[in-house]
């Protein structure tokens, strides 16, 4: 059963790559944009309607769609939700079965242990820690890539980010945490693959 959680977390996350791609390349172009809108800020100051209309040009211009990420994360959230519903109350045997495999006599337990890790169980501290130190790499690493000295908003953001993420797996059913932690090295490795493709080259 965990590993079924996984491949249909892979399967989701490909069948997802097209708006995962998109959101790659509106990074590349964040760079420079986020330059350009440093300048517009100082430039139109005392017009902050002109500022947001100079901004949505310059988006619309790079071809930017901030919908893509919003889209992509909905979906897995939506996938998310599926789960804890699957899990917490139709996982319970013979009903599920019944629904999904009418064809196939029910076995009559349903193997909900991954590695040792009762899949059903909350309160645990492995697989959300996991998923926190993670996160707080992947943070870590997104500001780091900045290059300026981080902000007291940055450090906030560093560290509760991660801990509030924690603290939801911890009291949720385990599978959460490996639906997310899958995700999470799907979009590590499609990273490494791709993003080089999507690198701006300096003028």
């Amino acid at each position: 059963m965990g590993w079924s959680v996984v491949y249909l977390t892979v399967l989701l996350r490909l069948a997802l790559l097209p708006l995962t791609l998109l959101s790659f390349r509106n990074d590349a172009r964040n760079v420079d944009l986020n330059e350009e809108i440093d300048k517009l800020a100082g430039e139109f100051k005392y017009d902050p309607v002109l500022q947001k209309e100079e901004v949505r040009r310059r988006l619309k211009a790079k071809k930017i769609r901030p919908w893509a990420k919003a889209l992509s994360l909905g979906i897995q959230g939506l996938v998310l939700l599926l789960l804890y519903q699957v899990f917490v109350g139709g996982i319970t045997g013979e009903r599920l079965v019944k629904v999904l495999y009418s064809f196939v006599d029910f076995p009559g337990t349903i193997n909900r242990m991954f590695y040792g890790f009762d899949l059903l169980a909350s309160h645990t501290y492995f697989w959300p820690g996991i998923v926190g130190i993670w996160l707080f790499l992947e943070v870590y690493r997104g500001l780091k890539k900045q290059k300026r000295t981080f902000k007291r908003g940055d450090l906030f953001y560093l560290v509760l980010f991660p801990l509030g993420v924690f603290l939801f797996l911890w009291a949720i059913p385990m599978v959460k945490s490996i639906f997310v932690l899958s995700s999470m090295i799907f979009s590590f490795i499609v990273r490494i693959t791709i993003q080089p493709f999507f690198r701006n080259k300096k003028k």
